[in-house]
């Protein structure tokens, strides 16, 4: 049977930002602890990378992304009396200024392509465009002529080309992007899109 994860570590890789090659992340749509909802994502050798653990009966209003030994790394929450759907991103567990935020475009009255726009002190930092439900999107840089810095792929076993479905899939990271950061705009379009 094929692993989601070959290993399970006790420690996260630092030099995950400092990588000059794309970093590739194996996202699991599921909690580590009994009775949550959440993340567990792994590095390319099966080392457990970032989690995110929600009790199935809490509002998913609030969400914190911790690194694998549980320290907090941002906080995702939703706007609350908001037009739309619109997320603000935070550095650990402070909720005072915002990193950046995320909105959610409604491509009723626009030729947009894009699903979610973010942006920081109102200048655009990155478009979202493809299909989250299909496990198809690309994050692209707005002040870099739209390149590619993030991507969500599915992920297909080694071995015969089988699919995980929808709960496994994969997070292509390039130099330019924080993983942190991808991981947390891959959280909030999951909130967005999860139906």
């Amino acid at each position: 049977m094929t692993k989601v994860h070959p290993k399970f570590p006790n420690t996260c890789e630092e030099s995950l930002c400092d990588s000059k090659e794309a970093v590739v992340l194996t996202v699991w749509k599921k909690s580590l602890l009994f009775n949550c909802d959440g993340f567990t994502v792994y590095n390319s050798n099966g080392d457990l990378v970032f989690r995110v653990d929600n009790y199935m009966n809490c509002p998913k209003d609030n969400i914190v992304l911790m690194d694998a030994s549980g320290l907090p790394l941002l906080s995702i929450r939703r706007k609350k009396l908001s037009l739309g759907d619109y997320w603000m991103v935070y550095d650990g567990e402070t909720q005072r200024n915002p990193i950046f935020t995320a909105k959610k475009n409604i491509g009723i009255m626009t030729n947009k392509r894009s699903l979610v726009t973010v942006s920081s002190k109102k200048t655009v930092l990155y478009e979202i465009e493809g299909s989250y439900s299909q496990r198809s999107c690309k994050i692209l840089d707005e002040r870099r002529n739209k390149k590619k810095t993030a991507e969500i792929k599915r992920k297909e076993a080694m071995v015969g080309g089988v699919s995980f479905g929808k709960d496994v899939f994969k997070l292509i990271v390039e130099p330019e992007m924080e993983p942190r950061v991808a991981m947390a705009l891959t959280i909030i379009l999951d909130q967005m899109f999860r139906h």
